[in-house]
């Protein structure tokens, strides 16, 4: 079973950010440098900014990233498919998969990428482990990503000014740091699981022997409908 520790600290790093943030940013550069040094030279300006901001500063700039005029969200299925009904179906399914290890989620949904990092590293399911990081994860991460892209941002900023007349945070017009931690993670998931082909990972362990198929139309609403009740909503 192969150790995926190094995922904890991106984990805390997408979470709110406390007063011990900045320690928390050094100790994933610190983790993965050994291993991944390509990944820890993608997040050293995101350290920078961090080490150079204060606390309110800070939280501003997650805030504004994820939950007020928000660049991209943190929850994966919705990531992957909005509020098609699939992402119904995986909400339950990681719902089960995070009590199956005892992972509170806090007032996060399961399908938050904090949670799902945090699974990973207490499932023992390996099948499981392959199969999120290929089909969720990665193409996830990708799609994060691009909505930081410059013409991404200048349209959504174009769509703010027609819409609400808002005043545009600067971090639309010149570019958000995050998106380093988004890169630095996705350089280490892919290198992780660079022999993990999609063809490989379609086992009866994901289709079968759950209650639910992963990717099946499912009569899940009612069930969904508790999950997201329970849970902090973007």
């Amino acid at each position: 079973m192969t150790n995926f520790n190094h995922y904890l600290p991106f984990a805390d790093l997408l979470r709110y950010p406390d007063e011990n943030y900045p320690e928390i940013v050094n100790h994933c550069i610190r983790t993965i440098q050994k291993n991944y040094p390509e990944a820890a030279g993608k997040l050293q300006p995101f350290a920078d900014y961090i080490n150079t901001h204060n606390r309110d500063e800070r939280e501003e700039l997650y805030t504004k990233t994820f939950d007020v005029q928000p660049i991209c969200y943190l929850d994966l299925g919705y990531v992957i498919w909005g509020e098609d009904y699939k992402r119904g179906a995986f909400l339950l399914h990681m719902q089960q998969e995070q009590e199956k290890v005892q992972n509170d989620c806090g007032t996060d949904l399961p399908d938050n990428i904090s949670n799902m990092l945090t699974l990973f590293t207490r499932t023992k399911d390996q099948l499981l482990i392959n199969e999120l990081a290929v089909k969720i994860l990665i193409p996830g991460l990708e799609k994060m990503i691009a909505e930081f892209e410059q013409a991404r941002i200048a349209l959504k900023v174009k769509v703010l000014k027609k819409l609400h007349k808002a005043i545009i945070q600067e971090e639309l017009n010149n570019g958000n740091v995050y998106r380093y931690v988004f890169e630095s993670l996705l350089y280490i998931m892919k290198k992780d699981f660079e022999n993990i082909h999609f063809e490989e990972v379609t086992n009866p362990v994901i289709n079968q022997q759950h209650h639910q198929s992963f990717f099946a139309r499912q009569s899940v609403n009612l069930e969904v409908n508790n999950i997201v009740n329970n849970y902090k909503l973007d």
